[in-house]
Parts: C-alpha cells; sequence; structure tokens
C-alpha cells in the first residue's frame, strides 16, 4: 500500500487527499457555487442559509488556504467588499464535484420509487 505525504502531512490513500481539501459538510457545496460565479460572503450565505457563518467562515479560510479559492478584499469604498472565486486549482475539482451530484441526483430518484 503505497503512503502520500504533502505539506508535512502523511496520508494513507489518494482518497484521503482529496477528502482532506474538500471534507466538510459545505466545501462541496461553496465550491459548486463559486464554479457558477464569484460571490459574496453574504451571497453565499444566503444560498446556504442552513449554514452558520461561523461554519462558512472557517470552511472558506480553508478552501483559500488550500489554494482553491481566492478571497479578494474591494477596501476603496466602505462597507469593504469581499469576493470569493475559484481559482484553476479549485476548479480541477468541478468534475469530480458533477460526479457526485449526478450521484446524489439518482440515489435521490431511487430512494424516490
Amino acid at each position: 500500500m503505497e503512503v502520500y505525504k504533502l505539506n508535512g502531512k502523511t496520508y494513507p490513500c489518494s482518497t484521503t487527499v482529496t477528502m482532506d481539501y474538500i471534507g466538510g459538510k459545505w466545501k462541496t457545496v461553496i465550491l459548486w457555487y463559486l464554479s457558477i460565479s464569484p460571490h459574496r460572503f453574504s451571497e453565499l450565505r444566503k444560498k446556504l442559509m442552513m449554514v452558520t457563518e461561523r461554519t462558512l467562515s472557517l470552511q472558506l479560510k480553508q478552501l483559500v488556504e488550500d489554494g482553491l479559492v481566492n478571497r479578494k478584499v474591494y477596501a476603496k469604498k466602505a462597507p469593504m467588499k469581499v469576493v470569493y472565486s475559484l481559482i484553476k486549482f479549485g476548479e480541477s475539482l468541478i468534475p469530480l464535484l458533477k460526479v457526485l451530484s449526478n450521484w446524489g441526483e439518482k440515489v435521490v430518484e431511487e430512494k424516490e420509487r
């Protein structure tokens, strides 16, 4: 069995590397919305009504730190404006998210019968 090392962390398999980046209840949903267009925090908050502000903030911070999402601050006018967008590394996850979404749709269809 191959062991993976990345950024000072050791992973038992490649799936755990992936889950380290997208694990968490809201990260995949955040990435999905950002794949459509850049969003301000408040816009994401409205779309993800069930997530707390703290959780959304933490998940966004992790996505930025992991190099999947860009956080751009526009401080020219008050109030300060912050916009989140996907960067190339984050965009590389979109095909995976589409597969996960399709799987979820099939599960819902099967369970509704």
